[in-house]
């Protein structure tokens, strides 16, 4: 495979908190769009060969950058076309998954309900295995096409991943999810679930404010908001890091707040929380490092 991308092509000290729901982040050394399969894959053998570090943001949600930025090249993902043929649609991972969640349930089909106001693209969500309402991403997949540091192609079917609560094995593998396949089921009442959904998300989340989307995993057997707003830390602020007075387990950047505030508000919100309850929190949030030691994506 020819490489169709030099340094000279990336844009660069590129504003991360231009490209982060939080609004936080310093510049990233190196900055590149890509929109085509062919291109991902140029770009992973790029990095590979240079040993360049490289992260890959969607819609810059459930992802904190460093004040410093990232010391490597970041890769806005647009592969973002989406194709219908039902039972089946395939969809890039730079699309957004609250829009294909919108879309099929308009058209009568049920599995992705539950996307719909979920603040990232197709590929951030199979990363993440995220989840609302009782679904999680992994229920409805049929494949994912994966390009691997070298540049290749896999296609991989849901036996050959590992997902559980808020994970899948791609978080512990170098490369870039390019794009999905996912089986959906007729259902008449798919409409009135979706509008039902963004209805109680509207309500009860702070959709117009800056915010990662939930900073916590909520424990097994209890709600981390639920815990937040029973230890009284609704409102807590750090610098301008707030608890969301809405919802307890957002973090919300009230106009100027830096990463060093979001981790400290996040870790007092930790320790009040152990204190008074004996559960310990734990982010979901990923914090990404101004230098890193390995490729890494999202």
């Amino acid at each position: 495979m020819s490489l169709t991308f030099r340094p000279s092509q990336f844009e660069v000290d590129k504003p991360l908190s231009q490209l982060s729901t939080f609004g936080i982040g310093g510049p990233a050394r190196f900055f590149t769009e890509v929109q085509r399969l062919e291109d991902l894959q140029a770009l992973m053998s790029y990095c590979h060969a240079q040993k360049l570090p490289f992260f890959i943001l969607g819609k810059g949600s459930n992802s904190l950058f460093d004040d410093l930025g990232f010391d490597g090249l970041v890769i806005l993902n647009k592969i973002a076309f989406c194709h219908f043929d039902w039972p089946v649609v395939h969809v890039g991972a730079g699309y957004s998954f609250s829009l294909l969640g919108t879309q099929t349930a308009r058209k009568g089909w049920a599995g992705l309900e539950f996307a719909s106001g979920i603040p990232g693209s197709v590929g951030g969500a199979i990363y993440m295995n995220a989840g609302a309402s009782g679904a999680e991403t992994s229920m409805s997949l049929l494949e994912v096409t994966f390009v691997t540091p070298e540049g290749k192609i896999e296609v991989l079917k849901p036996d050959q991943i590992e997902f559980s609560y808020r994970f899948s094995s791609f978080q512990k593998r170098k490369g870039a999810i390019a794009s999905a396949k996912f089986l959906l089921n007729p259902c008449g009442s798919a409409r009135k679930k979706q509008l039902n959904i963004i209805d109680y998300r509207t309500r009860t989340q702070p959709y117009n404010e800056k915010s990662a989307g939930c900073i916590f995993r909520n424990p097994e057997t209890h709600s981390a908001g639920a815990l937040i707003q029973l230890s009284g830390l609704k409102g807590k602020r750090i610098g301008g890091a707030e608890v969301s007075l809405k919802h307890g387990n957002f973090i919300v950047n009230k106009g100027a707040a830096t990463t060093k505030d979001i981790l400290e508000l996040a870790a007092f919100v930790k320790e009040v929380v152990k204190e008074k309850t004996g559960i310990e929190l734990e982010m979901e949030i990923r914090c990404i490092p101004y230098r890193v030691r390995d490729d890494v994506s999202s």
